[in-house]
């Protein structure tokens, strides 16, 4: 399993915007410090924004923060607003798979109780502890 660039990259954002609270950061600046494209950045913080993880400001001190505290934004909870899916086999999408094994299949059920434990262990995570665990450069956090 593996979590698309978006959300991979969003995840660095907002460990960033947490690790440094007491300011604003410009798609710019977190681009360059993440070496991302700063196009890919601005959709992302987007997404964030949709998501009412991030806050976004216009103009001359403008900028991105987190919307929420740290330690209220959980991982899991970041992980499933920005996947467009967790699909880890064709039998968990819409419509028909292809599969003759479908509809009787106990693999299906040993992927959806492992997706439901992955799901759980994001969930018991908050950004704060994730920051807390991170050793930022002094120049990130002052």
């Amino acid at each position: 399993m593996q979590l698309n660039d978006h959300t991979d990259y969003g995840l660095r954002i907002l460990m960033t915007l947490g690790a440094s609270t007491t300011r604003r950061w410009s798609a710019r600046e977190l681009a360059d410090l993440h070496g991302l494209s700063f196009t890919h950045v601005q959709k992302v913080v987007q997404s964030l924004e949709g998501a009412n993880l991030v806050d976004t400001f216009r103009g001359r001190g403008g900028g991105v923060s987190l919307a929420l505290p740290p330690s209220e934004i959980t991982i899991g909870d970041v992980v499933s607003k920005l996947e467009t899916h967790m699909n880890l086999v064709r039998c968990f999408g819409p419509g028909d798979s292809g599969c003759a094994l479908e509809g009787g299949c106990a693999l299906a059920a040993v992927l959806y109780r492992a997706r439901a434990a992955f799901q759980t262990e994001l969930d018991a995570v908050t950004l704060e502890a994730v920051i807390n665990r991170t050793p930022f450069p002094a120049s990130l956090t002052g």
